[in-house]
């Protein structure tokens, strides 16, 4: 056999870590549906890095059998934040475990987080450009997830287990997923058009400590919709959450525990959560099949569901894939071992020979979007001037289009059936307008093989490429592979969809950038690097893209200050619970508050709802703004920078009965510090006019290029504050006979949990 390299049976090391990298919540627009509109105005949970190191049980740690996997609560994965992560890291780690090489950054695609944080224009119109605030929570939280994986390596088993998982999504594209040949939807006939399979890995410390799970299911991050302004993980992200309460306790704050549980994504290009699937918004009806529309107009057919509205169906779908992920790890008895190994390689994505079913040859093309990228999808309609399935352009868009970059006939012919939208393969001013160079990558871990993918494969097309590499294993003698795709990871560049599905032209075709063998151009190269892993041969790589860092600009405005109406003061509340509730009741409260840009409160939080204990005089924290009963919202409430918090608290039904309270805490920016005197006055004096703010952020346009979020213990700009409601009483009928010992708090809450 040409392939010499050996599994062989050994133990393990591994390490599991969490870290929060929520980012800003304020003002900052929402990365994924692309509405400028859709900008930050709270939190309902926090977003999380959850990081796992796997490494080869022996004497020399190194990189060379290692692999580091990080799924994380964003939208996407990014190139330049993988390489500011890796940079992070030999500032935090002193070996050389985690690389370029050897790390995989995945995003889960939730689209409720912080957008800013990729290096191309294309991906930075709404929001305002470069969000440094976001980049750098995103780089310290990813590497600290990281590290503190590497900080809790042990010797440790690796257990798997899958599944079919049904009623937890659709295909949104159902008509293109039809255009693949029967003889191939026959074999999948079992899942129909989406991926029905969860892949599941549970972490067992050898003395017998659970330290977590790590699965992949197909779906979007879009069960919150595109009028959402709360950070949110979305349905992946309460999954998680869900997860790590029941093995950590309900006695352990989120994202506190040991327990690390990951709900990462994979091949989820047209799958959606919305199960009710895409009706008109008018008419109750479903909508046209092949363009999405209801009397052609595209933003009236949107898909929901299953619950009454987003916030339900979030629910809805995240238990779904907890309770099966549940059952998997309960019953995972599957032991891996083997070796860990890995192979890399940076490809040219608009200039890839591919050999095609029948010998020929054909080539990949420079980045371009056709029309229908523009329409947007059922899960988020885009503009009314597009639709779906649109193969030919219209005279006046061709005008634009063409103004700003006039394909060739080389690139229209390369493209087709594609019409060309925006030729952004073509444009470099400022600065790249899309990803030339990509980075893609296969783990091994035993009989694991994971492939690193740096955009969103459909179904089939992920379908092809997983059979396209167990098609290798098999060649090489392995077997019982199991074979899995990490979507969306260490950069971004769109859609995948097979050569037939392209025909169509529908969102995600549209989406695919570098043309219709943009999926054999990945099969190949997949293909390439897993036998060079086999063989343990380097594989060939491109240079890695370019650092732009130096070109990136912003036009997001910094916080000029934050003061309050006469006579009140930061932390104040506004409007005071009621005296009394009952289980399932909200509580709302209202505080004089800070823009929360201030500080993210990165691993901390704006509230906690607090119980009195039985001396009457000690509190004890039991919900914070990363649960899922919380809602933190901030409202701007002038120009002049007076603002507010309103905290809600959806009282869970099994709340002990006591004493309560909420509270909220804050940063303030000081108005009188490095010559902001003068604007303050100005601001305060024009508040009426909104014209003085924006004469105010122009003021301080010198700190859009170096604004983070500031250090408030070293900063004399700011002050923290904090303010609580009255004690108010909560009567559950149930709990006078409910014990308060540890067989209620474990067994219970394990039985009973949401």
């Amino acid at each position: 056999s040409l392939f010499s390299r050996v599994v062989f049976a050994g133990d393990f090391l591994v390490g599991a870590g969490i870290y929060d990298v929520t980012g800003p919540c304020a003002q900052v627009n929402f990365m994924g549906m692309a509405q400028p509109k859709q900008t930050g105005h709270g939190i309902h949970n926090r977003l999380r890095s959850r990081a796992f190191i796997f490494m080869e049980d022996v004497s020399d740690r190194t990189s060379e059998n290692t692999v580091c996997f990080v799924s994380v609560d964003t939208g996407m994965g990014s190139d330049i934040i993988t390489a500011r992560v890796i940079d992070r890291l030999q500032e935090l780690i002193p070996e050389e475990i985690c690389t370029i090489e050897n790390t995989s950054i995945s995003g889960t695609h939730t689209h409720s987080g912080p957008a800013g944080f990729l290096q191309y224009i294309l991906y930075q119109f709404t929001s305002l450009g470069w969000v440094e605030e976001t980049a750098s929570a995103f780089v310290e939280g990813i590497a600290q997830s990281i590290y503190r994986a590497y900080s809790n390596l042990q010797p440790a088993s690796v257990y798997s287990n899958s599944g079919l998982l049904y009623g937890s999504n659709i295909n949104r594209s159902p008509t293109s997923y039809l255009e693949n040949p029967q003889e191939e939807r026959d074999r999948y006939a079992d899942q129909g058009d989406t991926d029905k399979e969860m892949l599941l890995l549970k972490l067992v410390a050898d003395d017998g400590k659970e330290l977590g799970m790590l699965n992949w299911f197909a779906v979007h991050g879009t069960s919150m919709n595109n009028t959402n302004v709360l950070i949110s993980g979305d349905n992946k992200g309460y999954a998680s959450y869900l997860a790590e309460r029941y093995f950590n306790g309900p006695d352990v704050l989120a994202g506190k525990g040991d327990f690390v549980a990951a709900f990462a994504s994979t091949n989820l290009g047209d799958v959606s959560p919305n199960t009710d699937g895409a009706k008109c918004t008018d008419t109750g009806l479903p909508c046209e099949p092949y363009t999405s529309t209801c009397h052609g107009n595209n933003m009236v057919c949107i898909a929901s569901g299953p619950g009454k509205d987003m916030f339900e169906s979030t629910e809805i779908i995240g238990k779904k894939q907890f309770d099966f992920a549940l059952d998997l790890y309960k019953d995972a008895t599957e032991k891996i071992n083997g070796s860990i190994s890995y192979r890399h390689s940076f490809i040219d994505m608009s200039n890839q020979e591919v050999t095609l079913g029948n010998g020929d040859t054909a080539t990949t093309c420079d980045a371009a979007l056709g029309y229908s990228f523009a329409a947007g999808t059922t899960d988020g309609p885009g503009s009314s001037t597009f639709q779906q399935g649109t193969t030919s352009g219209n005279p006046f868009w061709d005008w634009v289009k063409d103004f700003i970059s006039e394909p060739t006939e080389e690139q229209i012919e390369c493209q087709a059936p594609k019409p060309i939208l925006l030729n952004t393969g073509d444009l470099t001013h400022p600065y790249l307008w899309d990803p030339v160079t990509v980075p893609i990558s296969v783990f091994q871990i035993g009989k694991l093989f994971i492939l690193n993918t740096p955009c969103e494969f459909t179904t089939m097309a992920g379908r092809r490429l997983r059979e396209a590499v167990r098609n290798v294993l098999v060649d090489a003698g392995i077997t019982d592979a199991m074979v899995t795709i990490a979507g969306l990871t260490n950069s971004y560049v769109h859609y995948v969809t097979t050569f037939e599905e392209y025909q169509a032209q529908r969102y995600e075709a549209a989406s695919t950038l570098y043309g219709p063998h943009t999926l054999q151009a990945y099969i190949q190269n997949f293909e390439r690097i897993t036998r060079d892993l086999l063989r343990g041969e380097s594989s060939v790589t491109n240079a890695a893209p370019s650092d732009l860092s130096d070109k990136q600009v912003s036009f997001l405005p910094p916080v000029i200050l934050d003061r309050t109406e006469l006579f009140q003061k930061f932390g104040g509340v506004r409007k005071q619970p009621k005296g009394q509730y009952s289980p399932g009741e909200e509580v709302k409260v209202s505080f004089n508050s800070a823009n929360p840009r201030n500080n993210q409160r990165i691993e901390d939080t704006y509230l906690t709802i607090d119980r009195l204990g039985p001396d009457g005089k000690t509190w004890t924290t039991v919900f914070v703004d990363g649960d899922w009963n919380t809602k933190y919202v901030w409202e701007l409430a002038s120009e002049s920078g007076v603002s507010y918090a309103h905290i809600t608290w959806s009282i869970p039904e099994d709340q002990e009965s006591g004493q309560y309270r909420v509270c909220h805490y804050g940063t303030r920016k000081l108005p009188f510090e490095e010559g902001e005197a003068l604007l303050s006055y100005v601001v305060r004096l024009f508040s009426w006019n909104g014209a003085s703010y924006a004469a105010a952020s122009l003021f301080q346009l010198s700190s859009l290029f170096s604004f983070s979020s500031p250090d408030v213990a070293t900063s004399s700009e700011y002050k923290e504050f904090m303010g609580c409601s009255k004690t108010f009483n909560i009567k559950n009928v149930d709990s006078a006979s409910t014990s308060t010992s540890d067989w209620w708090a474990v067994s219970s809450f394990k039985a009973s949990l949401w």
